[in-house]
C-alpha cells in the first residue's frame, strides 16, 4: 500500500510540473514582457480605446441576443410536445462543428456584394461591420447557450409547479416566483460562458468586421503582422478579464448545478398553439443555421458564383493542389494525439482529485479548471513568448500541447463528476482485497465511465479541428491545421476553396460525433445487460 500512495504521490506531482510547464509558466513569461512595455501609452491610444469600445459594443449586443434565442429555443424543445427533439437539438448545435471564422465567411457568402441571399432577393445588404460581427457572433455562441439552458430546463423539477397549481396560484406568478429564481444562478454563469466565449474570438471578426476593428483582431495583427508582443501581452490583460470574473464565479456559485433536486419530471399538457409556435421557431432557426452550410456546398460545387453555374469538381481540385490535404492531415494528427494524451492525463488527473482528499488534491483541482479562466488567443500567445527559443517550437507537438492545456477544463469536469458518483468505498474494498489501484481502475472505473471517456474524446478532438485561436500564433507551413486555411483562402479571393474547407471540417467532425455517438450506445447496452 505505500508503494501505491507512493505511485500517486509521483503521479501527481509529475502532473503539476505538467501544469507549471504548459499553463503557469508561459503566462508568467508573457506577463515579463510588461516590464519594457508603457502600458499607460497603449492604454491610452485612440487605436486601443477604439477597439474596446468596438469588443465591448458587439460582444454585449450579441450575448444578450444570443442568450434571448438560446432561451427560446430551449424552452421550446423542453416545454413543448414537438417531435424529433433529438434530432432538432442536434441540427442546432451544428455551428458548433466548424470554425468561427466560417461562420463570418458564411454570412459573406450569403449577403456579400454578390452574395447568394443578395442575389435571390435582389437586395443590397452590407454586411460588414458592426452587425455583421453581431450576427455572426450569435450563429457561433448561441449553441453553447442553448445546450447550458436546454439541460436546466430538462431537469427542473415539475412538483413544485404542480402545488402552486393546486394552491391556485396564476401562471404569471409562478413565472416570476418559481422559474425567474430557478434560472437566475444559472444565466449569470450561461451570460459569462457566452460573454467571454464572444469577447475573446477573433475569426469572426476578421473574416467581416472590415474596418471595424476589435481588441482580438487588434491583438492578432499587432503580433502576426508587426511581432509586437508586448502590446500583443496588454491586450491579453484585457481580454483575460471576463474569463477570469466568469471563472471565479462559478468557483464561488458551486451550487449552480445542484440547484433542483427532479423528483418529478416536467408534465406537458396538449396544447396545440403552443407546439405549433415551438416547431415554427425551431424550424426558421434550423433553416437559418443550414443556409451558411448550404451556401458553402453551392460554391464549392458551381464553376464560378454566380458567373458560371455548372456543376464542377474543379474548386476542390484546386483546393488540394494547394495543399489542403496536407493541412487536413496536420489537423487529424493534431486532434487525434490531442484527443488521445488530452483524455489520458484529464482521467487520471480526475480520479486522484475525486477519489482522494487532502491539499494536494484540492490544489491539483483548482489548477486543471483555472485553463477555463485563460481564452485560446491569449494561452497562444504566452506560448509563443515562453517556448519560442526551445526545441518545440514550430512543431506538431507545440500545437498538440497548447490544445490539450486550452481545452483540458471541461473534458477534466466530465470525469470528476462520474467519478465523484461512484460507491466511495471501492477504493476501502480493493484496499482489504490486496488489489492494487491501477487495476481498479481499469476494471471497475473505465468500464463504468466509457460514455463519459468517449464525450472527452469527442470534445478535444472537434475543438481540436476547428480553434483558430491559440494555434495562429504557433503554426507554421510546416504544421499548419486545415483551419487556417480559410482566412488564407479568402483573402487570396479563393472563396470556393475557403467554402470548401469549411464543410471538410464540419464533415470530419460529424464523422467522430456519428462515432463517438455508437461508442455510448455500446456502452450503454453493456451496462444494461
Amino acid at each position: 500500500m505505500r508503494k501505491n500512495r507512493k505511485s500517486f504521490t509521483v503521479i501527481k506531482t509529475l502532473i503539476l510540473l505538467f501544469f507549471a510547464v504548459s499553463l503557469l509558466f508561459p503566462l508568467a513569461a508573457m506577463l515579463l514582457n510588461l516590464v519594457e512595455v508603457d502600458v499607460l501609452h497603449i492604454l491610452s491610444t485612440k487605436v486601443f480605446v477604439h477597439a474596446t469600445l468596438n469588443s465591448l459594443s458587439t460582444t454585449l449586443t450579441a450575448t444578450v441576443l444570443s442568450i434571448c434565442l438560446a432561451t427560446l429555443l430551449a424552452w421550446c424543445l423542453a416545454r413543448s410536445k414537438v417531435k424529433f427533439k433529438n434530432a432538432f437539438a442536434v441540427l442546432l448545435t451544428l455551428p458548433m462543428l466548424i470554425p468561427s471564422i466560417s461562420h463570418g465567411m458564411g454570412l459573406i457568402v450569403l449577403f456579400g456584394k454578390n452574395g447568394v441571399m443578395n442575389n435571390l432577393l435582389h437586395t443590397q445588404v452590407d454586411i460588414y461591420g458592426f452587425w455583421g460581427i453581431v450576427i455572426g457572433s450569435i450563429m457561433y455562441s448561441f449553441p453553447v447557450a442553448f445546450l447550458m439552458l436546454y439541460d436546466i430546463f430538462k431537469y427542473e423539477d415539475y412538483s413544485v409547479y404542480e402545488s402552486a397549481q393546486v394552491l391556485g396560484i396564476p401562471k404569471r406568478n409562478q413565472f416570476l416566483s418559481i422559474t425567474l429564481p430557478y434560472l437566475r444562478k444559472p444565466m449569470i454563469s450561461v451570460f459569462f460562458a457566452t460573454f467571454t466565449l464572444i469577447f475573446t474570438d477573433y475569426g469572426v471578426p476578421l473574416m467581416i468586421g472590415g474596418k471595424f476593428m476589435t481588441l482580438p483582431v487588434y491583438m492578432y495583427t499587432e503580433v502576426l503582422g508587426l511581432f509586437n508582443f508586448g502590446k500583443g501581452t496588454v491586450v491579453a490583460l484585457i481580454l483575460i478579464i471576463p474569463a477570469l470574473i466568469a471563472f471565479f464565479f462559478d468557483l464561488l456559485n458551486k451550487d449552480v448545478g445542484t440547484l433542483s433536486f427532479v423528483t418529478k419530471p416536467f408534465v406537458l399538457k396538449k396544447n396545440r398553439t403552443r407546439d405549433a409556435v415551438s416547431y415554427l421557431i425551431i424550424v426558421v432557426t434550423v433553416v437559418a443555421i443550414l443556409l451558411p452550410i448550404a451556401a458553402f456546398a453551392l460554391l464549392t460545387f458551381v464553376q464560378k458564383y454566380p458567373i458560371d453555374m455548372s456543376l464542377t469538381l474543379h474548386n476542390i481540385q484546386q483546393a488540394f493542389d494547394l495543399s489542403a490535404g496536407s493541412y487536413l492531415f496536420h489537423s487529424l494528427i493534431i486532434a487525434l494525439f490531442t484527443a488521445a494524451i488530452g483524455v489520458f492525463i484529464s482521467y487520471i488527473t480526475a480520479y486522484l482529485t475525486a477519489r482522494s482528499r487532502g491539499k494536494s488534491s484540492k490544489a491539483l483541482h483548482l489548477i486543471s479548471i483555472t485553463s477555463l479562466a485563460v481564452p485560446g488567443i491569449v494561452l497562444g500567445l504566452s506560448y509563443a513568448v515562453f517556448f519560442k527559443t526551445s526545441f518545440l517550437y514550430g512543431t506538431i507537438a507545440m500545437l498538440v500541447l497548447v490544445n490539450t492545456m486550452h481545452f483540458f477544463a471541461s473534458p477534466y469536469l466530465l470525469a470528476y463528476n462520474a467519478m465523484a458518483k461512484i460507491n466511495p468505498n471501492f477504493e476501502a474494498v480493493s484496499k482489504t482485497l490486496g488489489i492494487k489501484r491501477w487495476r481498479l481502475i481499469k476494471d471497475v472505473f473505465v468500464p463504468q465511465t466509457t460514455g463519459t471517456i468517449a464525450e472527452m474524446f469527442s470534445y478535444f478532438f472537434v475543438n481540436s479541428m476547428i480553434t483558430i485561436s491559440a494555434v495562429s500564433f504557433l503554426s507554421s507551413t510546416r504544421n499548419m491545421p486545415v483551419s487556417l486555411l480559410i482566412p488564407q483562402f479568402e483573402g487570396q479571393m479563393l472563396l470556393e476553396c475557403s467554402a470548401f474547407v469549411s464543410l471538410l471540417i464540419l464533415a470530419v467532425n460529424i464523422v467522430i460525433k456519428v462515432l463517438i455517438y455508437l461508442v455510448k450506445q455500446r456502452a450503454q447496452r453493456k451496462q444494461t445487460a
